[in-house]
């Protein structure tokens, strides 16, 4: 796997795409063990979209795109600007809340930050906030997204590990709560010293907020939903992403009353874009699994990590240190797709949770979507609110330190990802 993992490397250094990038290593593998019959790359790259679970990933996507269609977003904005005007930061503390309403909605991090980055971004410039303040605020609070269910990265650990869904969807809840806390926290800090302002001194009434809680309520309900149906076993994961997609447009056709024929059309076409890039991702990685597999890669690593130490605490601690790392240099689905076929065989004959460990896993995952050199969500709030990088990490370590600040939290206290999912499913 040396071999494979060098192509794999220098075809990104080229600038070649993640997904031809990992199919050409893939292939290389089976190049190079001639016994293997060259028609099994594309049996595994076939076979792997199959999975009845991933059937979820496009239902809950396409849902995300047709709530942003509906005017979903615009009655998040007005919710979150209620209930934090009066506090110090703005917008900025605006996006913290957004990113927590909206992880219900979209699933993804990369197009919550985007989203609030164009929503909010000119009234933080205007408000008086750097470009390079605004746009590490948008990118870390897009981190609430992939906790908060329904989180596309715990669908695909989920999916690959055979771990339940519903369990990782509400062992996210919690964490996803906290990283808001501890975010809105590290907004009130650096904006006190940064001399930024409140929106306005005045709170909002109780009448106001309750006014504007039941514009946005349906699409609040959203997540809450998802926990139930999977709960009582009403539905599937695959099916309550269906459910989802219902839900969407019921809400823009009869609630909301927004959705026309144009903007259905639209939120399709964006679905179809997503939808593709991932699941040519999910089966590409299917060749490079296999040679993991192949080469009982689980295995030695278990016998690794245990001649490091005999703590599953600790080897827990040097996985989330390696994840760390290799997220400064590969986008965070990659490593998930590649990694949990991996690493959960290795924490199962630990003993270690595997929801605990897979929350964790694809938040600690996440982080490398803030840091550079493959930094997807820095890259993309920094183009739309024109800043440089430079700015960006000048301004980005309060809240770079706050998620890891959380991350550190969750590892050593697994009851903070567990108790939402024992007192759910018991």
């Amino acid at each position: 796997m040396t071999v494979v993992m060098i192509v794999f490397l220098v075809l990104l250094a080229l600038g070649m795409p993640v997904a031809f990038a990992i199919g050409i290593a893939g292939f290389v593998f089976f190049l190079r063990e001639p016994w293997l019959p060259l028609t099994m790359p594309v049996q595994l790259a076939v076979s792997e979209t199959q999975n009845f679970a991933l059937l979820a990933i496009p239902m809950f996507i396409l849902a995300g795109n047709l709530m942003n269609e509906t005017g979903v977003t615009d009655r998040l904005v007005r919710f979150a600007t209620v209930l934090t005007r009066h506090m110090r930061g703005g917008l900025a503390q605006v996006s913290v809340v957004l990113s927590t309403l909206m992880g219900g909605v979209s699933g993804s991090s990369i197009a919550d930050a985007s989203m609030a980055s164009r929503i909010l971004g000119p009234g933080m410039v205007a408000q008086g906030l750097s470009r390079g303040y605004g746009a590490v605020v948008n990118a870390a609070t897009s981190l609430i997204t992939v906790a908060i269910p329904p989180s596309i990265g715990l669908v695909l650990y989920g999916s690959i590990g055979e771990v339940s869904i519903g369990r990782l969807f509400a062992g996210g809840l919690v964490p996803g709560l906290l990283m808001a806390a501890f975010l809105m926290g590290a907004v009130s800090i650096t904006a006190k010293r940064r001399g930024y302002r409140a929106l306005t001194e005045q709170r909002a009434s109780g009448r106001e907020i309750f006014s504007t809680f039941l514009e946005t309520v349906w699409a609040l309900l959203f997540p809450v939903l998802l926990l139930v149906t999977l709960r009582f076993g009403l539905l599937v994961p695959s099916e309550v992403g269906a459910f989802a997609a219902v839900y969407a447009i019921v809400l823009g056709l009869l609630v909301y009353r927004d959705l026309t024929w144009k903007r259905f059309v639209r939120a399709l076409q964006q679905s179809v874009m997503d939808v593709g890039t991932i699941m040519l991702l999910i089966a590409m990685s299917a060749l490079v699994s296999y040679g993991m597999k192949w080469e009982m890669m689980p295995q030695q690593l278990v016998g690794f990590l245990l001649g490091l130490h005999e703590s599953p605490a600790v080897i827990v601690g040097v996985i989330m240190v390696f994840l760390l790392l290799l997220g400064c240099v590969v986008d965070s689905t990659v490593m998930i797709l590649l990694l949990t076929s991996v690493l959960v065989p290795v924490m199962r004959s630990l003993g270690v949770d595997l929801v605990y460990f897979g929350v964790l896993m694809v938040m600690t995952c996440a982080y490398g979507l803030l840091t550079p050199p493959v930094g997807l969500t820095m890259y993309a709030v920094c183009s739309i609110m024109e800043c440089s990088i430079a700015d960006y990490l000048r301004e980005g370590w309060p809240f770079l330190l706050a998620v890891l600040l959380v991350l550190i939290l969750m590892a050593l206290v697994p009851e903070v990802i567990l108790f939402v999912p024992r007192a759910i499913f018991g």
